[in-house]
């Protein structure tokens, strides 16, 4: 059996070799499809359906395809329409990947909280439809933990932490002690870089400065992905536009879909209120005001007493819309001030000086599956790392997430 293959399944379908510090391929986890007239002749139709299921495009390909219809089958990290995820991970193994599932194990991931019927059917698909030898569903918390072993002395690796998992369309604080998810103490939050993009391209269209209607949002996400950053104090910052609005303001230049003319457009403020509604949520959304700090302090204090300690101490990043610059110190520094804040006020009911424990926080450096994935070369230490695996000749029991067929 060959190199084991991780796949993670988000917004963006990131796959590639177990053992590599990034992923071969990262494609949108979007499929083009032919959409089939309602009306006509039922033979036509029925004559058509075969040839209109090898008609589809994957990925970039897809978003490219204006006679096509675009279908995203995964929503929120969970699988919403089978029929179009089976041809879209026919697409990534044999033509990404050129690789023969017979051949290698998989590794997939999973929201946390994913259903068992969702995990079921998953294994139904990879062992039915593409005959693979193993295959093991790991929770990408759990996985962001192991990837950020890459950093760390052998003495200090732990799979005990609180996970900040931010991707394009949805949020979670997870903590995870010994590997194994506190699935009753996961939070959700309704911030992701999704709402960061429609944030900064309202802040764009309050101004007026330009921007082609049809290409609003793009231009929008190229804004946030190219000069967005996340700032210590609001007002100070606000306050360093103003003074030298010509050291800070950036300049994005796009072009007219339609002329092909160029168009550019000065970037200010937008640079760091976009990623500020993490942190001020009610900017974007009105109805959860909660930072998103407070939110981990809550999801910690809900923890059994004897782990919030080493959740407090290893806090780790992951996702694309943890990567914004100083977004890891900015969060550090409001967790530790919500943590003062309560210990002070159990120092003077109690009399005493408490000891702190030091806060925390890892950004993720390390492609997260392709580590967990690369700890077995062989057939037996892939399934010993999981004690959880059982053997089974096809689906297996809903509850377990490692399967093998023999």
């Amino acid at each position: 059996t060959g190199t084991a293959l991780p796949i993670c399944l988000t917004n963006y379908t990131k796959l590639g070799y177990a053992g590599n510090t990034e992923p071969q391929f990262i494609v949108p986890s979007c499929i083009a499809i032919k959409e089939s007239a309602k009306v006509g002749d039922q033979a036509q139709r029925r004559m058509m359906k075969g040839v209109d299921d090898l008609d589809f495009f994957i990925g970039d390909e897809a978003v490219d395809k204006p006679t096509y219809a675009t279908k995203w089958p995964i929503r929120h990290g969970i699988v919403e329409d089978w029929d179009l995820m089976e041809r879209f991970m026919e697409q990534i193994i044999f033509k990404y990947l050129r690789a023969e599932p017979e051949d290698h194990y998989f590794l997939l991931t999973e929201p946390p909280l994913n259903t068992p019927e969702n995990r079921e059917y998953t294994a139904e698909i990879m062992f039915e439809s593409f005959n693979v030898p193993g295959l093991y569903i790991a929770v990408q918390a759990v996985l962001a933990l192991a990837a950020s072993w890459t950093s760390r002395q052998v003495g200090e690796r732990t799979l005990t932490g609180t996970v900040i998992d931010s991707g394009d369309g949805v949020t979670h604080v997870i903590p995870v002690a010994e590997g194994y998810v506190i699935g009753s103490c996961i939070k959700h939050i309704p911030i992701a870089g999704r709402d960061i993009t429609y944030f900064t391209q309202q802040l764009l269209r309050d101004r007026e400065v330009g921007i082609p209607p049809e290409q609003s949002l793009e231009t929008a996400k190229a804004v946030k992905e190219r000069f967005s950053y996340v700032c210590p104090d609001l007002v100070k910052e606000f306050s360093k536009y103003d003074t030298d609005g010509s050291k800070w303001i950036k300049q994005y230049t796009g072009v007219n879909s339609i002329t092909k003319k160029e168009f550019t457009i000065d970037v200010g403020y937008e640079r760091f209120l976009g990623p500020e509604i993490f942190f001020h949520p009610e900017f974007a959304n009105p109805d959860f005001t909660q930072p998103i700090s407070e939110v981990v302090d809550e999801v910690i204090q809900n923890c059994p007493i004897d782990v919030r300690r080493p959740l407090y101490k290893n806090v780790v990043l992951s996702g694309g819309s943890t990567m914004f610059r100083d977004f890891g110190r900015r969060l550090q520094r409001d967790l530790k001030r919500t943590v003062d804040a309560r210990l002070k006020i159990s120092e003077e009911l109690s009399g005493g000086k408490l000891k702190v424990s030091t806060l925390g926080l890892l950004a993720r450096y390390c492609e997260q599956d392709s580590v967990l994935g690369s700890f077995g070369n062989g057939t037996e230490s892939f399934h010993y790392l999981f004690p959880s695996c059982i053997y089974s000749p096809s689906v297996c029991s809903i509850t377990i997430h490692c399967f093998k067929s023999v």
